[in-house]
């Protein structure tokens, strides 16, 4: 191959709310020559996550934005297809956040080599990636179930929560889950083997979740926060713990719809001594080893189950995206970027 183009999806303008597709755009560019010590990367798959919305705006956060123009910011599994980097070899695939785009040249800087425990290889977009070690960490190192003890999730389908139910089971805790539509909450239920399961759509959604929680919650691990998170505040126990890692029912939302619950959220932190403990999976990357290890033999053992929703083609990246960001999607959401892999 002596020349390549890359199809990238570049931010084209900052979203005002909800994103829309307009807001991004599709660019097609010629790759040069590889050098010493680079590597060329076909894209096999794309990672679609939710922390993406967040990356679209400007405003202060704990990673830069993507500046219009740039490449959306997103993790790949790709293949190497060129080499001329002693750490490299032609056929083997790597994992790092390239962004969303077809190929490009890198000198292996941040990418990690899959081994044979990632099988399927798209696990490692998923239950064995970022949203698996987001679940495990954030409720072993936080949320700390003990037996008896009930957890609650919200996206109880997603790649993050529905791990997270299944490790309460493990840990001998009893878990709720929080689904939208009767085919998600049937799945959490039958599949995934949470104890009760919540449709956040019904009209007596805050009536039914005190109800699937006699003994009140001792640990939610919130992913979405808005109507969700108002139901769940009056139902936490005292000493209750909250591990935060996402709030996407806020993330097209102005700041001031925030602001106004905070009182109340503050009035309960104090009076029942929760704690709430926002955190960013990077912060626990030295547990990767052990995760891997365990959720891997949790896997081959049948005690952890997932589901992955599989898109084709990059230029259908941008609307999978908007519908993960609206509850389409179920199970992980993956896009099949390499044709040869759809």
């Amino acid at each position: 191959m002596s020349e390549a183009i890359s199809e990238r999806i570049v931010l084209a303008a900052r979203p005002q709310g909800a994103p829309r597709v307009t807001d991004v755009r599709l660019e097609r560019l010629p790759l040069s020559a590889i050098g010493d010590g680079e590597i060329l990367l076909q894209t096999r798959y794309l990672s679609l996550d939710p922390y993406m919305r967040g990356r679209m705006d400007d405003r202060k956060s704990y990673s830069p934005p993507t500046p219009v123009g740039g490449v959306m910011e997103g993790e790949i599994i790709a293949r190497v297809v060129q080499s001329r980097h002693p750490g490299f070899a032609v056929g083997e695939n790597v994992a790092g956040r390239l962004g969303w785009l077809t190929h490009t040249i890198s000198d292996g800087t941040g990418l990690t080599k899959l081994d044979g425990r990632f099988e399927p290889i798209t696990t490692a977009l998923g239950v064995l990636g970022m949203p698996g070690l987001t679940a495990y960490a954030g409720l072993l190192e936080i949320g700390k179930p003990q037996p008896g003890e009930t957890v609650v999730v919200a996206a109880a389908t997603g790649p993050v929560g529905s791990l997270v139910g299944q490790i309460a089971r493990i840990k001998g805790a009893r878990a709720v889950g929080i689904a939208g539509g009767p085919d998600k909450c049937a799945y959490a239920l039958d599949t995934l083997g949470f104890d009760a399961v919540i449709d956040h759509r019904s009209p007596t959604f805050a009536d039914d979740l005190a109800a699937a929680c006699p003994n009140g919650i001792d640990v939610y691990f919130e992913l979405v926060g808005g109507a969700v998170w108002q139901a769940v505040l009056p139902l936490l126990n005292e000493f209750a713990r909250v591990p935060l890692c996402g709030l996407i029912a806020e993330y097209n939302a102005p700041s001031a719809a925030a602001a106004d619950r905070l009182p109340a959220t503050m009035r309960a932190v104090l009076s029942r001594s929760l704690t709430l403990r926002g955190f960013i999976v990077r912060e626990f990357w030295g547990q990767r080893p052990t995760f891997l290890d365990e959720v891997r033999a949790w896997i081959d053992e049948g005690r952890v189950r997932f589901r992955e929703d599989n898109v084709h083609g990059l230029a259908n990246a941008p609307a999978a995206f908007i519908g993960m960001l609206e509850g389409k999607n179920f199970g992980k959401l993956i896009v099949a970027v390499d044709d040869a892999e759809r």
